[in-house]
């Protein structure tokens, strides 16, 4: 057997030849901009390799060694390098959250050389006289936030035609590489994710951080430069990808989070900030017809950096329920942002809540139950630090996410297996990251807080679903049981006063409305679940507030 010819996966070999083609027929997405929703596959590595750096990725624990890890017929002398010439340890990029390798982007983006001298001259333009040309350049996020049948009137206006089989981000993608050609510069923003080599894309929030051609560079340059982070909100001047270039890239950083980029390396960390007990309010009630607002405010009040979890079997109401928590907190709070993070979700659902709920203030993310589980991975992280940032800058956040079960089935599908299987199949190391993620939430020392609602799955008939519950039963400050024997009486919302609850309720609540709800929960305590619920509807109904509702308590 002699040696081969080629290199590691994805690399000419010493003769110059071309590399060879990857095992079992995959092909070779070298850019992001593969099939949409599709990861693109690593390169393997290959036996007999005549030297380089190697194939291969590391997994916990250390890597395979690619490149040189070929076997030849004689099975006592098995060598590294095989019956080859030498052969490169492997190594190569690392594993996230259990995902596979990112994609390569090396022949199709700038050089910061290249980016800093454009910069330097975006600089002396921004300082000239010219100035408010570059305060009028057009949005990209104006044309993200448009309907189809709104980009293809643009589109049409720009000079394209037979526009309407061309996909959403592509089309974007054409109308602003046209007005850019035309105009010179944009204006660009987005969510930043950085990748593991240094390197980072502005996603857009619309797409639910989805990565498309109408993403926008940033080098690493700019990264190190401003102290950026995942999950910061960079807005900035853009320009058009040149020859051989597949992306937008920023040029000039104007605003991190709506705020002055000078100010971005005195924030601390958000592991750093001291959590405290949630000691504000969120007061639900705002409408005398908002009953279910108005049960959970008595039964299961809600304080800002609140861990709430919402237990629920199939069908009791829930996502109308995370709905109306969605539009309260809205109403009433306008300075919160609400993130909606719905994972493996029906795409009608999805539909449903983007035209209930979705504003200026409400942002809804998500990824449906037919996409692949690294990518409900992908957006749970960038939602999760997302918000930190936010946090850090001392914003108020609230996350409603549904669900918890299914986030973490799709962190145990992505997870390396450790080999330790608990029961149900769930892997005892794929917990973690939930739990982080959930363990996020809380009200910081001097300003800030992190709120997150999620829902909890039960009674569904899988074992690794309740297996699921029961690590999470316990972590959170507060929960809202769901019950099955409400609905099948048809009886909304479906809520189980006895066992909901809030930990350290006497932060939250006025003494005197503090003793008031003991009463009433010593009176429902002697009823059944439908008893107690349709008693407590009843009384509510016959007044405008809840105010008004425990004063009548208190003089009876």
């Amino acid at each position: 057997m002699g040696p081969s010819q080629n290199g590691p996966a994805g690399g000419p070999g010493p003769s110059g030849g071309p590399a060879a083609p990857p095992q079992g027929g995959r092909p070779d997405f070298r850019e992001e901009g593969g099939p949409q929703g599709q990861r693109p596959y690593p390169q393997q590595p290959y036996g007999g390799g005549g030297g380089g750096g190697g194939g291969g990725y590391p997994q916990q624990g250390g890597g395979y060694p690619g490149g040189g890890m070929g076997f030849g017929r004689r099975k006592k002398k098995r060598r590294k390098g095989g019956m080859g010439t030498g052969g490169g340890m492997g190594g190569g990029m690392p594993m996230h959250g259990g995902g596979h390798p990112g994609p390569r982007f090396d022949s199709f983006l700038p050089s910061d050389e290249e980016l800093e001298r454009e910069a330097a001259e975006i600089e002396r333009v921004v300082k000239s006289a010219d100035a408010s040309a570059i305060k009028q350049a057009p949005s990209i996020g104006d044309l993200q936030r448009m309907e189809l049948e709104e980009l293809w009137t643009v589109a049409s206006k720009e000079g394209f035609s037979e526009v309407q089989q061309i996909p959403k981000q592509d089309l974007i993608f054409k109308i602003l590489k046209a007005r850019a050609t035309r105009q010179g510069l944009m204006v660009g923003e987005g969510c930043l994710e950085i990748m593991p080599d240094g390197f980072g894309f502005l996603r857009s929030p619309e797409q639910s951080y989805l990565h498309g051609p109408d993403d926008i560079y940033v080098s690493p340059t700019q990264v190190r430069r401003y102290g950026l982070r995942r999950g910061m909100i960079i807005k900035g001047l853009i320009r058009p990808p040149k020859e051989n270039e597949r992306y937008f890239a920023l040029l000039r950083v104007q605003s991190i989070n709506s705020r002055d980029p000078g100010k971005v390396h005195s924030l601390r960390n958000f592991e750093d900030l001291t959590p405290l007990h949630p000691e504000k309010r969120f007061v639900l009630e705002y409408s005398p017809e908002e009953i279910e607002c108005r049960v959970i405010d008595l039964v299961t009040p809600i304080g800002k950096g609140q861990r709430m979890l919402i237990v629920a079997p199939p069908r009791t109401g829930k996502t109308v329920l995370m709905q109306k928590i969605t539009k309260a907190i809205n109403r009433n709070y306008k300075d919160v942002n609400i993130i909606v993070l719905l994972v493996d979700e029906r795409p009608e659902e999805v539909t449903d809540f983007r035209r209930q709920c979705a504003n200026e203030k409400v942002e809804v993310v998500a990824s449906t139950f037919d996409e692949q589980s690294h990518r409900h991975v992908q957006v749970c992280e960038m939602v999760i630090e997302k918000a930190k940032r936010m946090v850090e800058f001392g914003d108020d956040v609230v996350i409603l996410l549904d669900s918890i079960t299914r986030m973490a089935r799709a962190y145990n599908a992505e997870m390396p297996h450790s080999g330790k299987i608990m029961t149900g199949g769930l892997d005892s190391n794929a917990l973690q990251r939930p739990k982080k993620f959930f363990g996020a939430a809380r009200a910081i020392e001097n300003g800030g807080s992190l709120t997150i609602i999620g829902t909890a799955l039960v009674d569904t008939g899988s074992k690794m679903d309740e297996v699921i519950f029961e690590e999470f039963k316990g972590t959170g400050n507060a929960e809202l049981h769901l019950d099955r024997k409400l609905v099948e009486k048809r009886i909304w919302p479906a809520i189980d006063v006895a066992a909901s609850g809030t930990r350290r309720e006497e932060l939250l609540l006025d003494p005197k409305e503090l003793e008031l709800v003991y009463r009433l929960r010593k009176v429902l305590s002697d009823m059944n679940v439908v008893e107690a619920l349709e008693l407590l509807k009843n009384r509510l109904k016959k007044v405008k507030t809840n105010a008004e509702f425990l004063m009548t308590m208190a003089l009876g």
